[in-house]
């Protein structure tokens, strides 16, 4: 590693409390090497300078750090497996649940949620907790508003519902946008709330190194009650679950001992 960029790491991490070595090493640099080129910058000292001083700058190297590539219902038929085979048992009995969208970046995520768990709470008993490292990415959730490429894959009776479409943009519903909470959260260093229900937290861990992945599954496990659900993305199955008192429920789906 150079050391211009081992300094960058250090300097980021005594500045902000992120810690770009938990994160793969080939794909972080690529990405702000890019990025730090494209601004004028020849080096990452001249970039770190730039970056504290200017807050446009710093939230854009936030947003290519944590990769915002987000759309509601991201890969539907597991959606669909929530909503079929995982939710009907783990709502039984309950007439709200806790539930957590950690990385959720610009909000599709946690407002599917919020969606899919109307098919079984009135809006009023739903409280979807939300959470990123990025105040840009939340600030963006916040406001609800996202283009057509976005809604792909979500259902037209869904889409009727809570969504407004005004010209080329669509806008959640205020009734769902008030059952979701934002709030900043580093998954490396922050402490975790406890007792959920669900935490959903999918294509995000891929970036991590492997000890990194390990102690965010470790801190997800203790943060679920017993028979509490992990949901994770499409390229990070646990190979093993039981290492962190988790069992497989479903591909992707992992049940708290």
């Amino acid at each position: 590693m150079s050391m211009d960029y081992q300094t960058f790491i250090q300097q980021v991490n005594r500045r902000t409390g992120i810690d770009l070595s938990l994160y793969k090493e080939a794909q972080m640099k690529r990405r702000l090497t890019t990025l730090r080129d494209k601004r004028g910058y020849t080096t990452f000292d001249e970039y770190f300078k730039a970056i504290i001083k200017n807050q446009e700058l710093y939230f854009e190297f936030l947003d290519r750090m944590t990769i915002n590539v987000s759309e509601f219902y991201r890969n539907y038929k597991r959606w669909e497996v929530l909503e079929k085979t995982i939710l009907p048992s783990l709502v039984k009995g309950k007439h709200k649940i806790k539930v957590w969208s950690a990385a959720c970046s610009t909000g599709e995520e946690p407002y599917t949620l919020a969606m899919v768990l109307s098919q079984f709470f009135s809006l009023s008993d739903i409280k979807v907790l939300a959470t990123d490292i990025d105040e840009n990415a939340m600030q963006r959730a916040r406001e609800g508003i996202y283009p057509e490429r976005s809604l792909k894959e979500v259902p037209l009776s869904i889409k009727k519902k809570y969504f407004k479409q005004e010209g080329q943009f669509y806008h959640v519903t205020d009734d769902i946008k008030q059952t979701v909470t934002f709030k900043k959260h580093n998954l490396l260093a922050d402490s975790y709330e406890q007792h959920f229900d669900l935490i959903i937290c999918r294509n995000v861990l891929i970036y991590f190194t492997e000890q990194a992945k390990m102690d965010v599954y470790q801190k997800f496990s203790n943060a679920l009650k017993p028979n509490g659900i992990l949901f994770v993305g499409s390229t990070e199955q646990i190979f093993t679950p039981q290492h962190y008192q988790l069992e497989v429920a479903d591909t992707f789906f992992y049940q708290k001992k």
